[in-house]
């Protein structure tokens, strides 16, 4: 007869994250493509930074033009801008713009000497008018590609509207200097990752003195084509907002070695049983859980929901595992976005997210957590910067 019967199970709980950076152990990787065109990696300050040279023609539209044959009105024009991607839709560029214009003056102002041709019989009260100026104006670019297409950056077109305020400057005496208003649509071409070819067409809107002369009109404007090129500086484009499944098959490997075992010690007391022997078994029931990595925004140190549910777990290991465990929570940042300063600030916040987290919300006694953080630091996984923003946990 048995007298007395101890069965005991093991159980060993591996509470690690899924999220996008390697741990201890971890042997495989699985990216998840998000399909969403519309989504995308926010990039630092100074990248998707961008400068254009264009050249081409404008053509006045003042007091007179109606006066003066459309050909002779055609002036050459010149662009040079520096710009800035937020966005794939969203975008800045400061600009030059100007050269010179053409045009008629009835007061002689900016006059060539010169009678309006083939305007015989009114010509001698009109004269050819020339003068040179400039436009510095600041642009806010949207487009339409990205924003209604979604994120391409193989697309060979782009359109762009944008509007923009300037202020214009008339270089010839009489000199005037006036505010601009400026609407127009940027296309661009793409012909590398480098460089694109653009074709632009504006329109600048001016008050009536622009030309030195007053005709009675709410204003005077100019209608721009210019072809040219832009050189893209790097970082070109955006990153995909990808999700990277890290699985820790070592800890996988050995749950169920321990598994195994347990399965061959019930067929051992099952076998006594059988036979009426008597079984005395004392088992240690101990609990680790394996590195947890939890994976944060860019300059953030909120935790996502995902990274919740994943703290949630690893809060019922420690709790219910090793009562002289402790776990160290590192706080880390990348070192190639931000100050050293701010890093150094930013990987503190988000190991006391991780650790407030856990004592707060879930009860985890705070002698079984250690808090430390590491700064800016190189990219610790698979060459990728945004695996080095995370909080990792792990046991001592």
């Amino acid at each position: 007869m048995i007298k007395k019967l101890l069965f005991a199970t093991m159980a060993f709980v591996v509470a690690g994250t899924v999220m996008a950076q390697e741990t201890t152990g971890v042997t495989e990787i699985i990216v998840e493509e998000n399909t969403n065109k519309h989504q995308v990696v926010t990039n630092r300050f100074w990248n998707n930074c961008f400068i254009s040279v264009a050249g081409g023609a404008q053509v006045f539209f003042g007091d007179h033009d109606n006066k003066m044959p459309f050909g002779d009105r055609i002036a050459p024009a010149l662009d040079v801008s520096v710009g800035k991607w937020f966005t794939p839709g969203l975008g800045i560029r400061l600009m030059y713009s100007g050269l010179r214009v053409r045009g008629a003056t009835q007061e002689g102002v900016h006059s060539k000497g010169k009678p309006i041709s083939k305007r015989e019989w009114d010509g001698y009260w009109l004269e050819e008018q020339q003068f040179n100026y400039y436009n510095l104006h600041g642009d806010v670019l949207f487009n339409f590609s990205n924003l209604f297409c979604g994120y391409n950056p193989e697309r060979i077109w782009n359109c762009s509207p944008y509007v923009g305020i300037g202020w214009t400057r008339v270089t010839n005496s009489p000199h005037a200097q006036e505010v601009t208003a400026n609407i127009g649509i940027f296309n661009s071409f793409r012909i590398s990752k480098a460089f694109d070819i653009n074709l632009d067409l504006r329109g600048t809107f001016v008050n009536d003195r622009f030309d030195g002369e007053l005709g009675g009109r709410s204003g005077e404007g100019l209608v721009v084509v210019l072809a040219g090129v832009t050189y893209k500086f790097k970082q070109r484009g955006w990153d995909r907002c990808n999700k990277v499944v890290i699985i820790d098959n070592d800890a996988i490997n050995e749950m169920r070695n321990k598994l195994n075992e347990m399965t061959a010690l019930n067929a051992e007391l099952e076998k006594a049983l059988a036979a009426g022997n008597k079984v005395e078994t004392n088992t240690i029931i101990q609990q680790i859980a394996a590195p947890s990595l939890i994976v944060f925004e860019i300059g953030k140190s909120e935790l996502s929901m995902e990274a919740r549910a994943n703290l949630e777990l690893l809060s019922e290991v420690i709790k219910k595992g090793d009562a002289n465990a402790v776990y160290t929570v590192t706080g880390y940042a990348d070192e190639g976005t931000g100050s050293k300063e701010l890093n150094e600030e930013l990987s503190k916040k988000r190991a006391d997210a991780v650790y407030n987290y856990l004592v707060n919300d879930f009860k985890v006694s705070p002698s079984k957590l250690r808090v430390e953080y590491r700064g800016g630091v190189g990219n610790m996984f698979f060459n990728d910067p945004r695996l080095s923003r995370a909080v990792i946990t792990r046991y001592e």
